[in-house]
């Protein structure tokens, strides 16, 4: 079991990384949003079009991998949404049994039909048609867009984090359960009580 919990801290340690990375993203979607009203206005201004479907469609790409990247981490830093009248009254132990179930029967269950539904799509995007031929990428309708494939396939890196860190959670829940770990652990261990993101 120690080397499950090991295994656990790792993912989370990188799913941890991973998150931090996407706020940094919030930064750079921000300054392309600056970038994009100045450069609208400016260029109105002079008669000159500074302005470009690159960084507009740039910055919903920025913030759906935001969004994308940020499963994960809200589930690592158990941030997600839950009914917890009845949960919060719960010992540690009930709490993981409830999560457990919860994890293998509808993260897993949901992130792999959503990889399943949504892998023709992004592979499609990549120029992958029907025959098993490759063509060029899809790209945006708008002149001047960019390609659709990366941010497509943001999807699948988002459902397979997801349940990269159900793994983790699997671990973590079955430690309580079994009593590997101290009561005075199970905190350190998981965080049940729901915290905010910082």
């Amino acid at each position: 079991m120690q080397a499950l919990l090991r295994l656990s801290s790792a993912i989370d340690a990188c799913i941890e990384l991973i998150g931090t990375a996407a706020t940094w993203i919030v930064t750079l979607l921000l300054a392309v949003g600056v970038y994009n009203v100045i450069a609208r206005y400016v260029g109105k201004f002079i008669g000159v079009n500074l302005a470009s479907n690159t960084f507009i469609e740039g910055q919903w790409y920025l913030f759906s991998v935001i969004f994308f990247l940020g499963f994960a981490f809200i589930l690592k830093r158990n941030a997600h949404v839950r009914v917890d009248f009845l949960y919060s009254k719960w010992n540690a132990k009930r709490r993981a049994w409830v999560n457990l179930l919860g994890t293998l029967l509808f993260l897993f269950p949901f992130c792999i039909m959503a990889i399943i539904v949504t892998w023709p799509r992004v592979m499609r995007s990549w120029g992958l048609l029907p025959n098993g031929r490759w063509t060029i990428w899809e790209m945006s309708s708008d002149p001047g867009g960019l390609p659709r494939a990366p941010i497509r396939s943001m999807i699948i890196v988002a459902f397979v984090l997801l349940m990269i860190q159900g793994i983790s959670e699997i671990i973590k829940h079955i430690a309580v359960i079994t009593h590997r770990v101290e009561d005075v652990e199970i905190e350190k261990l998981e965080e049940y009580e729901p915290q905010g993101i910082d």
